[in-house]
């Protein structure tokens, strides 16, 4: 068995994709701190953001608040369970949406040990699958009603993400790493923003991305076959399939890419609507957590990857780096469009290419079109 994952080590080691994790992402790690560092501003500064206690619903016919509503992905390990546990702290009722049933139980459980008062509830959601979301939203709309909450939500953190090291296809067809990090964080978004925009409170929605997608500030320095494309094709992953070496890190990077510019253009557009507005956009990047999705890479690998970065003092627990998704949560209800690193209520600037507002458009264009073909084809196997 040893062999066998040495074996495998050294056949991952010669790849293309090896190397770019270990430089190229190296090196926009590094720029981030150095961002951090020596260009985001100090503290109590204007782009330095204090955290807020969460608004309470409660309507004008009654003097009953009821807890904020929050809904996160991902949530049955790593920073999702983080991210749930000190939110229920704050007094939001969380709703952990993951895919393993089991593994949410277990998360609920160990919450509610620590904290007594926590309001929990558990929903299957598998976020690569557009029937699994379709059926969630509908679940928990039902669910709100039958609870006699107000039918709306205060919080959507898409935290769910995977790093795939091998081809897999979604039952639409898609890549599985781009229909789980992505496509099934903006199709999410879609399906319970009705929920966000009927809050009575201001709401808010979560990206959490990764500092992985500033390789475009370097790749100049290192030959590539890609570019950033927005056609159907790339963002369902589908012109990947034919390629003799999945590129993993490639994808997973390109993702992170299409979850900012989607974060960004989405803040645009609702900031068009004005003060007839209330839902906020953040994103939020945690750095290098050591959770388990690393899982599918050469065990031997990861593990030498944590050990270096833990003595360079880059590797944080979970429980320090869902800083930035609590201080994006938890920003002033007029923060919205900006980007979280760090912790310390701190924001830097994404790459250059992640403000790119034609690039953008043609991503909301694309991935709009594959939802409502997704929609329709669903609809039409429910009837």
């Amino acid at each position: 068995m040893k062999m066998k994952e040495m074996k495998e080590a050294v056949k991952f080691v010669w790849t293309v994709e090896f190397w770019r994790m270990g430089v190229l992402w190296t090196l926009s790690l590094l720029s981030s701190y150095f961002h951090f560092f020596f260009f985001s501003p100090p503290r109590n500064s204007k782009s330095s953001y204090p955290r807020t206690c969460p608004p309470h619903n409660s309507t004008s016919t009654s003097t009953i608040r009821t807890p904020p509503v929050c809904v996160i992905t991902g949530a049955s390990s790593g920073l999702g369970a983080a991210a749930a546990f000190d939110l229920s702290m704050e007094g939001f009722y969380v709703v952990l949406a993951g895919r393993s049933t089991q593994a949410l139980l277990e998360t609920m459980t160990d919450i509610k040990t620590r904290n007594k008062d926590a309001y929990l509830i558990v929903f299957h959601l598998d976020i690569s699958s557009f029937q699994s979301i379709f059926k969630f939203q509908a679940s928990l709309q039902q669910w709100l009603l039958d609870s006699n909450l107000h039918c709306s939500i205060q919080l959507l953190i898409n935290n769910a993400g995977i790093l795939a090291t091998s081809s897999r296809i979604t039952a639409e067809g898609y890549d599985e790493m781009l229909g789980t990090n992505y496509i099934g964080a903006f199709s999410l978004t879609k399906a319970l923003l009705p929920l966000l925009e009927n809050s009575l409170v201001p709401s808010r929605i979560v990206n959490v991305t990764s500092f992985t997608h500033r390789n475009d500030d370097w790749i100049k320095l290192f030959p590539s076959v890609y570019c950033a494309k927005m056609d159907k094709d790339t963002v369902a992953g589908k012109c990947f399939l034919s390629l003799k070496q999945y590129p993993c890190a490639y994808i997973y990077q390109y993702s992170k890419l299409c979850l900012l510019l989607f974060s960004y253009e989405l803040h645009r557009q609702l900031a068009l609507m004005g003060e007839l507005h209330h839902v906020s956009v953040i994103a939020a990047d945690p750095g290098v957590v050591e959770t388990n999705i690393m899982r599918e890479v050469p065990l031997c690998i990861s593990r030498v990857t944590f050990i270096v970065l833990k003595l360079l003092g880059l590797l944080q627990s979970s429980k320090k780096g869902v800083s930035s998704i609590l201080d994006a949560a938890l920003a002033p209800p007029e923060i919205s469009g900006v980007y979280f690193f760090g912790g310390k209520g701190r924001t830097i600037n994404s790459s250059a290419l992640s403000y790119n507002t034609k690039l953008a458009k043609e991503l909301w264009t694309t991935s709009c079109d594959l939802f409502s073909e997704s929609q329709l084809a669903s609809n039409k196997t429910s009837t």
